[in-house]
């Protein structure tokens, strides 16, 4: 009993060992495409540290539940993979230790990380997308760091204004040319100064650009004469000091992150389900006095607005009649008429009917965001067992360690794994399917995967020896030319 409490501390330190490094080299590769897919709102903002470390620690943070899958698939693989190339595990099964007993352990320890998973993707992760995604938005609103280059045109200034500085001595710009295309191409105005000055205003919302010996050409084509363009005016002017405002906040405004209360991606397990309730009565309630109203306006009205036809009112009074017989017995005139009142009400019904879908699709897209997420909270925990019974079968089966194969398994896996699950979330999205249907998908793929690959690794098989497929493969063409013969023999 003690030897198999040692082997259990030496494989949950072997694993622990792995498990970190590998979830710390997924956060990293997961953060690096992270950050260049929001490389414009840092970059060129001026935005101190404190503002970069939030923002790095929320960004990790929304990506646990793509890096956990990943480390847990690549560090079980990489254990049992170890153990296999070194004999280790041979050596345990010769002892009487099935493979279960030597996984149980780790089972455990995966356990609790399932469940610490749903913790996290339920209370931790809302909190901190809401916050990710509100300093997103106020980067995304803060004006560019303020820093004009030498030798080379410079747009941050103001829109359709481009700012040329050939020597910059301190705050002094020296021999500048500014292009001024804020009222198009075909009334640019062009300037040149001997020197200038950049000021911002107290409250740094504003930028005043302050010229000194210049000179300026405007083009006034607004006011060119029958549009000839022999007859378009200018401007031309010399000045002494010029001066020029422009916007440029350069204050970093953080929004409140309260405009995002009702998102999905901020409510928790409880939040959601109660949204997804309350919106669908409301839904439910629309659909229902829609319904009636169409009945109501178009079916039972108490006062018709139909043209008058001879016996037309007769199948109301009667609706045992026949209505085809009643309309052919009616005259041409009366045929066009009844017809085209049909056509009309027909096309308001389909517009109504179109104008009740559009009302409707909102609130369904609100319900189906809200029970994608409360499924998701799920599925990361499940995902995270599913890869685990994947790797640990996998690498004792292939039985290599290190950083090459199981590397390699672990990317193609975990490709194939996001494909499928983003298929699923993506019809979840368009309603093609059910939301459980989309969601589970990936983890209902997955699931017989594992399962067979944990029965392959029980029972010893050489699920990836090629002697053994090319033993299978001789065996077929053996039995393909016996059939072959007998055919032959036969006819």
């Amino acid at each position: 009993m003690l030897g198999l409490k040692k082997i259990d501390a030496y494989l949950l330190k072997r694993f622990l060992t792995l498990f970190v490094m590998t979830f710390l080299i997924c956060i990293f590769i997961l953060l690096m495409q992270f950050l260049w897919k929001h490389f414009a709102e840092l970059i060129g903002k001026g935005i101190g540290i404190e503002v970069l470390a939030e923002f790095f620690i929320y960004a990790v943070a929304s990506l646990v539940p793509l890096a956990l899958p990943l480390a847990i698939l690549l560090a079980s693989l990489m254990t049992f993979g170890n153990l296999g190339e070194n004999f280790e595990l041979i050596a345990m099964k010769s002892a009487g230790i099935s493979l279960f007993r030597i996984m149980r352990p780790l089972i455990i320890f995966i356990s609790f990380i399932c469940i610490g998973a749903f913790y996290f993707s339920n209370n931790i992760l809302p909190v901190s997308q809401k916050k990710l995604w509100t300093l997103i938005l106020s980067l995304r609103q803060k004006s560019p760091e303020f820093k004009i280059p030498v030798g080379e045109f410079y747009n941050g200034i103001g829109t359709g204004v481009s700012l040329y500085v050939r020597e910059k001595d301190d705050k002094v710009l020296k021999k500048l040319m500014i292009y001024d295309y804020s009222k198009g191409f075909e009334n640019a105005t062009v300037m040149t100064a001997d020197s200038g000055r950049i000021l911002f205003t107290a409250d740094d919302k504003y930028l005043k650009l302050v010229l000194y010996e210049g000179e300026s050409f405007e083009n006034l084509k607004d006011q060119s004469i029958s549009g000839s363009p022999s007859s378009i005016p200018y401007r031309r002017e010399n000045f002494k000091m010029k001066e020029f405002l422009f916007d440029f906040n350069n204050q970093f405004n953080r929004f409140d992150d309260s405009f995002l209360q009702d998102q999905n991606l901020s409510k928790n397990l409880v939040q959601l389900t109660a949204s997804i309730d309350s919106v669908n009565k409301e839904v439910y309630k629309r659909g229902q006095d829609q319904g009636k109203e169409m009945l109501r306006a178009h079916f039972f009205c108490k006062e018709s607005t139909a043209p008058v036809i001879p016996d037309s009112q007769t199948v109301l009074k009667n609706p045992n009649i026949d209505a085809d017989s009643l309309f052919l017995s009616l005259t041409q005139r009366d045929m066009e008429v009844a017809a085209s009142y049909s056509i009309d009400r027909t096309k308001t019904m389909k517009d109504m009917i179109i104008y009740n879908k559009t009302m409707m699709d909102e609130p369904i897209k609100y319900v189906i965001r809200h029970e994608i997420e409360r499924h998701r909270k799920f599925t990361l925990s499940f995902a995270c067992l599913i890869f685990f019974f994947i790797g640990a079968p996998l690498g004792a089966i292939i039985r290599k360690g290190g950083l090459g194969m199981p590397v390699v398994i672990s990317v193609v896996m975990f490709i194939f794994y996001y494909i499928i699950d983003n298929t699923g979330y993506k019809m979840a999205r368009e309603a093609v399917w059910t939301t459980f249907e989309g969601m589970w998908l990936s983890s209902s793929v997955l699931l017989p995967i594992g399962i067979f690959i944990t029965y392959k690794a029980a029972t010893d098989a050489t699920l990836f020896e090629a002697e053994h497929y090319l033993k299978i493969w001789g065996y077929m063409k053996n039995k393909f030319k016996q059939f072959s013969k007998t055919k032959i023999a036969n006819t």
